[in-house]
């Protein structure tokens, strides 16, 4: 059975087997849609860990930057946290919430190496999964997977053989975990359920028959995008409150930035508005999916699979590219794939027109106190100064 067929059958209802998990974000740890989603979790029975940013930290990609002071030179998120408090530390209240003052996929390498091997929150277990979000923003398309925090917490622990999931909500909140209503149509309450409902169906699944089953293969990740939930601003379309999941795929109808110069201010700024075959041609996966940044249109959720195997597939334009440098680069697998053909999709965004999408990565703010670049990890992640 596949990775698609498996996820669609785990969509089922059914107790969750109990799973360790760590939540990770790039909005910071005391977001409304982080504290919900630890919350449904918990009532599914799993063992959660909440890890993540002491302050915002949206568009770091994959950028691993620790802190540089053993204390915060300023208050945390809303603050939660005093300055002059530890770089990390837990909340006072529930000591199953931690914060660190770095970059989300350097909270990811915290959680590993220091909560999970060194403190040995999970009495000496590996987590069965990460999860990262609900991002405030939508996260859909392969220029949003490379800038995007919280996908970057998410492929920074598929890289270290831990599956991975990336939720990310349509609905930019910006708001306190202490801000959320008590009634059902609450939007962070809402899709830290839906989030849940899916880690839920998955530990079913992966658990049926089997007490050490992966989660998800070696390699692979999920970025999981919901549509916008509540009334819509145009307020023409009844509430979407309980959206259905649809498989995707990155590509198809996905957008990308471009500058643009404002001439009285002599600036710069960037709308993410452009629609390129660069983002939406169709090369890996199946090209039958719709593309996540149209599923979300409506209300649905896309679910789309992804891996951190980058290499480009043997046929098509990878064996185009490799023609090109015969004569002058050897190839070690003995000649066989550089001569090879192969179908190449062609631009997914044929019948596409450009559409303004909100992006979860919007605005990047600066880590708290002196910070110092571990490792640059991000490929092709953006820092927004």
């Amino acid at each position: 059975m596949n990775i698609i067929t498996g996820l669609a059958l785990a969509l089922s209802c059914g107790f969750a087997s109990s799973l360790n998990i760590i939540i990770n974000n790039d909005d910071g740890w005391a977001t409304a849609n982080i504290r919900e989603f630890y919350k449904a979790l918990k009532v599914d029975g799993h063992n959660a860990f909440i890890v993540a940013p002491v302050e915002q930290q949206s568009g770091q990609g994959g950028r691993t930057v620790f802190s540089a002071e053993a204390h915060l030179s300023r208050p945390g998120q809303w603050n939660t946290v005093p300055a002059g408090a530890l770089s990390f530390g837990t909340d006072p209240m529930d000591s199953h919430i931690w914060y660190y003052n770095g970059t989300p996929a350097a909270v990811t390498f915290f959680a590993l190496d220091y909560l999970v091997r060194h403190k040995g929150i999970f009495g000496g277990a590996e987590p069965d999964l990460i999860v990262t979000g609900p991002n405030e923003g939508s996260n859909a398309g392969p220029f949003l997977f490379t800038l995007s925090g919280t996908i970057g917490a998410a492929y920074a622990a598929v890289g270290r053989g831990i599956p991975a999931v990336a939720f990310s909500a349509t609905n930019i909140l910006d708001r306190k975990y202490t801000t959320v209503n008590s009634t059902d149509d609450d939007p962070a309450a809402i899709v830290g359920k839906l989030a849940a409902r899916v880690v839920k169906q998955l530990a079913d699944k992966s658990k049926n028959g089997s007490k050490n089953r992966r989660i998800l293969p070696y390699a692979y990740g999920i970025n999981i995008n919901f549509p916008y939930i509540g009334v819509s601003s145009l307020g023409s379309e009844p509430a979407c409150l309980d959206p259905t999941f649809v498989h995707s795929r990155l590509t198809g109808g996905a957008t990308t930035n471009i500058a643009v110069y404002d001439e009285e201010t002599g600036l710069f700024s960037y709308i993410n508005n452009f629609t390129s075959p660069g983002v939406n041609t169709c090369i890996n996966g199946d090209c039958l999916l719709p593309g996540e940044t149209d599923v979300i249109k409506e209300c649905k959720t896309s679910i789309s699979v992804f891996t951190v195997d980058y290499d480009a597939p043997t046929c098509g334009g990878a064996a185009k590219v490799r023609e090109l440098l015969d004569g002058l680069v050897e190839n070690p697998s003995g000649g066989e794939s550089t001569k090879s053909v192969g179908t190449e999709t062609g631009d997914a965004t044929s019948k596409m027109t450009p559409i303004p999408v909100e992006t979860g990565a919007a605005e990047r703010l600066g880590l708290n106190g002196a910070m110092v670049v571990i490792i640059g990890m991000s490929f092709g992640a953006i820092a927004l100064l």
